[in-house]
């Protein structure tokens, strides 16, 4: 599965499982550093998510004279 079909609900689950391997300290150091890797992309993927959500609620909640409808801030 490409990083743009992946869901947020999977980017943060895969990023959990990578935080708990490094928790764990129980890995050789080029491992870690790749799953650390791992993590800022998965880190990525999840804010860009979350943004693009947040655009498409403001987008929602919009009146007809383009402010926010009262009650959505």
């Amino acid at each position: 599965m490409s990083d743009n079909e992946r869901s947020f609900e999977e980017s943060l689950v895969a990023l959990e499982e990578r935080v708990r391997k490094l928790e764990a300290g129980e890995i050789p150091l080029e491992e870690a550093l790749e799953i650390f890797e791992q993590g800022i992309e998965l880190t990525r993927e999840c804010h860009e998510k979350l943004d693009a959500a947040e655009g498409r609620i403001i987008e929602l909640t919009r009146n007809d004279e383009g402010g926010v409808e009262e009650g959505q801030r």
